[in-house]
């Protein structure tokens, strides 16, 4: 298969929607020689800033001259995105013939079982034959959803890392913190060291509980990284911090808002579990690699006439840590929404916070089969108290919004990534 034709597959493998599980994955992965047992693998689960932590990890890794790879989900504008060695996106066509290989093998077994794989199982196969024929020294791994039936919970990883846990996915993976937190903990294994992020008690608990269980030594990120921050503006920010016996003054990274602070912590800790294994990263490679880590689509700012923030906040605990952003970095200006929600996310919550720094919103579908109706979202707006005009299309939507907002408005595009990459690429292509 080429490019154009492995997307037609994925678009035909989507329809199947997402079945937990490691059964079918493992089926086709000892068909592949299960590419995924040569690679030194770094395990990250949680509801908020995986992408975050995985990304300052990557970034630090490759400063430190270790070729390394870096697997995330979903994508914002195009699939090969997903894959990315030292900071350069997969070529597409190469990709290409890793998806041929996984379809190769899963005929193979469909044709003496029936077996029929997810959009993220394959995604996942495809991610392991392309960093292990790439021979990356360290693959970052960011969990798809939850943990225990997670795709990528086939590996044995040397480190396992469990970011902040919030209410998300509770049709899947439970409606306490408590039940999310166990699915996420699935991902500890046996004497495989796990970083945790700062917690809620019920979901510390849980981890505390699941590595015991599993006698994996518990790195608590708050008992071992202090952060101090010293100031900030639109372009990034300013800390120092302190890990262990390591301090470092006047770190800064372009990654804003204080939540991204936790993530840097949850980052450092695990460089620290890292070290106790004997994995050497200089204090000038983790300066270097904070400070040029990029994550698009998390309070970027990509526009500055009007101005023009796109966010990927899609859940509760990411709508608060947008709103206490914006009440930090923007206090004089009025927020308007560029908003869209999938159907399975907690409406209702994430609405109520982003209704309660914004007065007008241009409401829109994100790209992705499982989005609500921009006309009921506009609804639930309007009960709140917000003005919401809904534009079905993105780019409308984009064009709407630019044209609503008044010199002293901040135009925020929040509520999904699928709608967050999109509306991402026609503000940065507009002059």
């Amino acid at each position: 298969m080429n490019w154009q034709e492995s997307l037609a597959w994925l678009e035909v493998l989507g329809q199947f929607g997402s079945r937990p599980g490691l059964e079918r994955i493992n089926q086709v992965l000892d068909v592949l020689g299960r590419p995924e047992k040569g690679l030194n693998i770094i395990h990250v689960a949680g509801t908020n800033g995986k992408g975050s932590v995985c990304t300052f990890i990557s970034s630090v890794l490759t400063a430190a001259g270790y070729r390394t790879g870096l697997y995330t989900s979903p994508h914002l504008v195009h699939y090969n995105e997903r894959f990315q060695i030292d900071k350069m996106v997969a070529e597409k066509e190469e990709l290409a013939y890793y998806f041929t290989q996984v379809r190769t093998a899963i005929e193979k077994l469909n044709a003496v079982n029936g077996l029929v794989l997810t959009e993220f199982e394959v995604l996942t196969v495809v991610a392991f034959l392309y960093f292990a024929a790439h021979r990356v020294d360290y693959l970052v791994l960011e969990v798809g959803m939850g943990g225990r039936l997670d795709a990528t919970n086939v590996v044995v990883p040397k480190l396992s890392i469990i970011t902040r846990i919030g209410l998300d996915h509770m049709a899947v993976l439970g409606s306490t913190i408590a039940a999310i937190a166990g699915e996420k903990a699935g991902i500890i294994k046996q004497q495989v060291p796990v970083v945790m992020a700062a917690q809620e008690p019920e979901a510390a608990d849980c981890i505390r509980a699941a590595a015991e269980k599993n006698k994996a030594k518990l790195y608590i990120t708050q008992e071992l990284v202090a952060v101090n921050p010293k100031d900030y503006n639109l372009s990034g920010q300013r800390f120092d911090l302190k890990v262990a016996d390591r301090s470092f003054s006047d770190l800064y990274i372009k990654l804003l808002g204080p939540h991204q602070l936790e993530n840097v912590a949850t980052a450092v800790c695990a460089f620290k579990a890292l070290s106790d294994q004997g994995v050497s990263v200089s204090d000038e490679a983790l300066r270097q690699g904070l400070r040029e880590a990029s994550w698009p689509a998390r309070f970027e700012v990509v526009r500055t006439n009007p101005l023009a923030i796109v966010d990927g906040a899609h859940n509760p605990n990411g709508a608060e840590a947008l709103a206490h952003t914006v009440s930090q970095y923007l206090p004089q200006l009025r927020p308007i929404l560029l908003l869209g929600v999938l159907a399975d996310k907690d409406v209702d919550a994430i609405l109520k916070i982003f209704a309660s720094f914004a007065a007008k919103a241009v409401v829109t579908r994100p790209d992705s089969p499982r989005a609500r109706t921009p006309e009921e979202v506009a609804a639930k707006l309007k009960n709140l108290g917000v003005e919401a005009v809904v534009e079905a299309d993105i780019k409308a939507a984009v064009d709407k919004v630019l044209a609503l907002a008044e010199p002293k408005d901040v135009v925020l595009v929040c509520g999904s990534l699928y709608l967050a990459g999109k509306a991402r690429e026609y503000l940065l292509s507009y002059t």
